[in-house]
């Protein structure tokens, strides 16, 4: 939540009558209840990822003995790419009772700002740190119909971009959404080629990433044509695999397809 104003009156119901405020951060949480002027009236303590596994139970605990637990974190929700998860499905589990106090998403946020489709989407969390799992995952979205969301680190997000835009294509719609509800909220739109650009001069602050989804693959492409855009890309500059990938984002063939078909038509030239 960027902007206290947002915060419903539940949260400062809730923020005041808990037994318990489990808080991603304590000094967050306080600032947070200053800022709407509300008194933690129950315990504080800290609820983080690595001392949630501990915790968890001991809350549970609690709130098996009658006490209200409120779980809040620093900028997100819940249990969605925060911690949270492992407590819901506690309490799930010992059939206790669990509820949400709605309030701004990120997810969501960005995709109404996005300028893209969302009557369908699907969000991946964080993006891959590792250069290898990350252009798996890309890899994996090449053919996805639905407008993905995910989140990034601003020191990574140009590395990230670049890989988008080599394995997707540079022209694949996507926006790139900063600092969300804050004072120096920015949405950035554009082809995935043109936002890595940007992005390479530093970005700062909270990241959400918006990508358009696949056309429609072309059942009709034939492996001929499509060794021929790779041979095209191969010219322009572009390593053999890497024209190889951008040339079947979007058709049935794979990138191992493309490429052996490539070395294959080369050695029948040379013949």
């Amino acid at each position: 939540m960027g902007q206290p104003g947002d915060a419903s009156p539940r949260l400062r119901e809730a923020l005041a009558s808990a037994d318990i405020v489990a808080a991603e951060d304590t000094r967050r949480a306080r600032g947070l209840a200053s800022s709407l002027d509300v008194t933690i009236g129950g315990k504080l303590v800290s609820y983080y990822d690595h001392v949630e596994a501990q915790r968890a139970p001991q809350l549970v605990e609690a709130i098996a003995d009658g006490a209200t637990v409120l779980l809040i974190t620093d900028a997100g929700m819940p249990s969605v790419s925060d911690p949270g998860y492992r407590l819901v499905a506690a309490c799930a589990a010992a059939d206790l009772r669990v509820t949400c106090l709605p309030g701004p998403s990120a997810v969501t946020t960005a995709l109404a700002l996005s300028a893209l489709p969302s009557e369908r989407f699907c969000f991946d969390g964080f993006a891959p740190r590792k250069p290898g799992a990350r252009h798996d995952w890309l890899a994996s979205l090449r053919t996805e119909p639905r407008t993905v969301v995910f989140f990034e680190s601003p020191h990574r997000l140009a590395q990230t971009l670049a890989d988008a835009a080599q394995v997707l294509g540079d022209d694949r719609s996507a926006a790139v959404c900063r600092e969300l509800t804050k004072t120096y909220e920015e949405v950035k739109r554009g082809g995935l080629g043109e936002l890595a650009r940007w992005a390479a001069d530093g970005v700062k602050g909270e990241i959400t990433v918006v990508v358009a989804g696949a056309s429609a693959i072309d059942d009709e492409a034939d492996l001929e044509s499509v060794v021929a855009a790779a041979e095209r890309l191969a010219d322009a500059g572009s390593r053999l695999k890497d024209a190889c990938e951008q040339a079947a984002a979007g058709t049935p063939f794979s990138r191992r397809e493309v490429y052996e078909a490539v070395l294959a038509a080369r050695r029948a030239a040379d013949n």
